[in-house]
């Protein structure tokens, strides 16, 4: 792709309207096949000339690449923006079961790649304090769409927990992704402060095939962007790759994913025919996570200095911590950087605020410190959205968030206002 000619266009993209006549033409496919019939190649999906995105000197906007890019690098932005961007079909290998086409679909809010109000839905069964995600079921994630209604997902009865989670934005990734997992393991090192612990999640990193420190996602479920990339292609698209082969079944039905499975795994379809670049899909998604700048702090007024203050001064910055650095990269954008992300990237068991979900190494009542930078572009609140505004976030938080929660509930209007200032330019 890199020897195509390449059309040069603004970074500021609008996002085309082909989510919604995708999905319409998902589910009108027709009958489906019958079950012995064999299964299909991935259609070769004809790609545009790459983008090649020039970037404007000065403030980054939300969906801008990082600044300082490589001619190259910002070839790689733009091929994995297509990517992002993209609607997947049934003949590409969307589904059978699936929550959304594409990946802006739920990453659009502010910018392409920030968070949504989108919901997905996770449930599983509840017994003396364990949580059982009904694997046989298709737990625990719910995919609310299918290619066909014979193969629409159910709540089954015997999941006695449904809770929903929203998308989470994605600007700065790059830079989560380069801090060092020794930089987040001094983060849990500290003793306890006001009874705020935090733990390290250690997961095996399908994409490495090692022990790695988890950073992404809820639940730090995902250690690195193309392990990220993956599990969303699969589980949010029904897309299956290298890294995650096995389609989902049905409800655990493996009769049904037979009979409606008819694209040939694995279904992203540069995984085999691309030798000049050596990248697939989930590899083009990853790189336009990883290159994507983070959100720029805006300048702080009076009261938002007041409110940083007031933020330390309630404990709010041990588990927000205002910032951490990079590691070694090769990529001089990522390569010993300041991340101004406000969190440690740890789990925190958070009582009443926790989803009861366990996931990968974090149990039912902990959850990851979410980064507050972008925090004014992605309302609404919290893994579920209950939140409407950032003050009613603050109220609901919960375990060992407990004694900065009442530390904001006790101070007066003035100084809560001005907390919310100071958040509001993150």
């Amino acid at each position: 792709m890199k020897n195509s000619i390449k059309a040069s266009i603004g970074i500021r993209i609008s996002i085309n309207c082909v989510v919604a006549l995708t999905f319409a033409s998902a589910h009108s496919q027709g009958a489906p096949p019958p079950p012995n019939r064999g299964a299909m190649a991935p259609a070769q999906r004809p790609r545009p000339l790459p983008r090649f995105v020039s970037v404007p000197a000065g403030i980054t906007q939300l969906g801008d690449p990082l600044p300082g890019l490589t001619a190259d690098q910002l070839v790689l932005f733009g091929e994995g923006l297509d990517e992002f961007e993209n609607a997947e079909t049934v003949a590409g290998g969307l589904g059978p079961i699936f929550n959304n086409v594409s990946c802006v679909a739920c990453h659009s809010a502010g910018g392409t790649g920030g968070a949504s109000a989108i919901l997905v839905t996770r449930f599983g069964h509840t017994a003396n304090g364990k949580f059982f995600p009904l694997d046989s079921l298709g737990g625990s994630l719910l995919q609310d769409n299918a290619i066909d209604p014979a193969v629409q997902e159910i709540i089954p009865v015997e999941a006695n927990l449904t809770v929903n989670r929203q998308s989470t934005p994605l600007f700065g990734l790059g830079l989560i992704e380069a801090i060092p997992d020794e930089a987040i393991r001094r983060n849990a090192q500290h003793p306890p402060i006001d009874g705020i612990t935090g733990r390290v999640a250690i997961i095996s990193d399908i994409a490495t095939g090692q022990q790695r420190v988890g950073r992404f996602g809820w639940k730090n479920q995902q250690a690195t962007l193309l392990s990220f990339a993956g599990d969303a292609y699969l589980n949010e698209m029904g897309v299956t790759s290298r890294l995650f082969p096995a389609e989902n079944a049905p409800n655990g039905n493996l009769t049904l994913l037979a009979a409606y499975d008819k694209v040939e795994d694995p279904e992203d379809p540069e995984d085999t025919v691309d030798p000049e670049t050596g990248e697939s899909d989930i590899d083009h998604a990853a790189d336009f996570m990883r290159l994507l700048a983070p959100p720029q702090l805006l300048p702080p007024t009076r009261s938002a200095n007041t409110g940083s203050q007031l933020f330390q001064q309630m404990n709010c910055a041990i588990c927000h911590v205002p910032s951490m650095m990079t590691g070694p990269s090769s990529i001089a954008s990522l390569n010993k950087k300041p991340v101004f992300l406000y969190s440690d990237l740890l789990l925190h068991q958070m009582g009443n605020l926790a989803d009861g979900i366990a996931q990968a190494a974090a149990g039912p009542q902990e959850m990851r410190t979410s980064p507050l930078w972008g925090l004014r572009a992605s309302a609404p609140y919290l893994h579920d959205g209950r939140a409407p505004n950032i003050d009613m976030a603050i109220r609901l938080h919960d375990g060992e968030a407990q004694g900065s929660r009442d530390r904001y509930l006790r101070a007066n209007p003035t100084q809560r206002q001005q907390v919310i200032d100071f958040l509001k330019t993150l």
